[in-house]
């Protein structure tokens, strides 16, 4: 089921509000990023969401073959979402860090479905050989 989230960087310059359902699914990947920062996330639509403050306070990061965009706050470095335009993705979507997710309880979370990646390989429908780093 849908709900409307609120999440913020650690300062609170940048705020958002996104529509996720859990029940749909979070995932894990073993690429170098989301390894070395322990990005558990889950994939919203384009639309799903809203800025409430701070947009211009947000620096874009992109690496490999730099399908997505990594957006970070400028003032204290928290990640708050990447941002992609995949047709396979049905277009414009955003995998949300859930970690900055100001009203997601922590039973929410542990209860979600979790999908492990292997972007590391570039091969998203497989999982890891390895997966507990992630």
């Amino acid at each position: 089921m849908k709900r409307t989230y609120h999440g913020s960087c650690h300062c609170k310059t940048v705020r958002f509000e996104c529509d996720v359902d859990l029940d749909a699914g979070t995932s894990k990947c073993n690429c170098s990023l989301c390894a070395k920062t322990r990005y558990w996330k889950a994939f919203i639509g384009g639309d799903a969401l809203r800025m409430i403050a701070g947009a211009d306070n947000l620096t874009e990061y992109q690496f490999g073959g730099k399908n997505i965009t990594h957006f970070f706050c400028k003032t204290c470095g928290v990640k708050l979402f990447g941002r992609g335009d995949l047709e396979i993705m049905g277009g414009v979507f955003y995998g949300l860090n859930l970690s900055v997710l100001d009203d997601l309880s922590p039973e929410e979370l542990a209860t979600a479905p979790l999908q492990y990646q292997d972007g590391l390989h570039d091969n998203w429908g497989q999982v890891p050989t390895e997966i507990r780093h992630l």
